[in-house]
């Protein structure tokens, strides 16, 4: 059985099926994915070809992320994603595990002791861009807030995600009474994806939704804990096209999320 650990080139590759399945990844998420645990992402090849892939990202010594599940069309039916599966859980080691299942997988995954816990809504508008000047960013600082909404101090991660790119930008509000509020953009193969977007009051995630770079068709993934965002974005006429279970094997982590908050990369939680 060959598996190894993904070159960022094979990362791009990978990602390039994600694309062909509509997963619809960002432009520049290979760097920063790959930031985050570089030993986390394998890809099993037959004759040196990569045919299955996988990402489980070891955030912190207690929990990883499960990602980027996906064979080759040409390739699929023959177990190559069970190997990449195991391997990947490997990797994890005695770490709770964390993943965003589509419907029809959400089965197979319980079937490998992963419990479902709530579910993630996509929500799609087609968005005005905002002139918003280009953003100076504390990544130390939105680093720290991240690890407060979610539990993690996924350091590594935040501090890639959150830097400027020619494709990424991280909006942030002014701070009120130590809180922290900003929301994430990145350009997509198609349109733009906010995430992740945590703000305190309903003013704080209107000024969010609104700021977006470039605008087009424009998507946001919204957790069930996140009532407030659930009730903003349908106001504000988003559909719901597609959604997830968030799913764990293990304890999850346990957060302070702020009233209205939405997932960062469902690859990565």
């Amino acid at each position: 059985m060959n598996i190894r650990h993904m070159t960022l080139d094979d990362l791009r590759l990978v990602l390039g099926w994600a694309a062909d399945e509509g997963w619809n990844p960002g432009l520049d998420d290979a760097e920063a994915f790959f930031a985050a645990d570089p030993q986390g992402f394998l890809v099993k090849t037959v004759d040196a070809q990569p045919v299955a892939a996988v990402s489980v990202v070891n955030h912190t010594p207690d929990f990883a992320f499960l990602g980027l599940y996906i064979c080759h069309p040409d390739f699929r039916g023959q177990g190559h994603g069970w190997d990449v599966w195991q391997a990947g859980l490997d990797h994890a080691g005695d770490r709770c595990v964390g993943l965003d299942g589509v419907p029809d997988q959400q089965d197979n995954y319980a079937r490998c002791g992963f419990a479902k816990t709530g579910r993630t809504v996509r929500y799609v508008t087609d968005a005005q861009p905002a002139e918003w000047p280009m953003p100076s960013v504390n990544t130390e600082k939105l680093a720290a807030a991240d690890k407060q909404v979610t539990g993690l101090d996924r350091e590594q991660f935040a501090t890639a995600w959150f830097k400027t790119t020619t494709h990424r930008r991280t909006i942030t509000l002014p701070d009120t009474a130590s809180q922290t509020a900003f929301a994430t953009f990145r350009k997509c193969r198609v349109g733009v994806k906010i995430g992740p977007l945590y703000a305190h009051d309903l003013d704080q995630a209107t000024a969010l939704l609104a700021a977006n770079p470039w605008g087009g068709p424009t998507s946001i993934d919204v957790p069930d804990t996140s009532d407030a965002l659930i009730e903003l974005v349908e106001t504000q006429n988003m559909q719901p096209v597609f959604e997830t279970a968030r799913m764990y094997k293990g304890k999850p982590p346990a957060g302070n999320a702020p009233a209205y908050h939405a997932v960062a990369t469902l690859e990565l939680g």
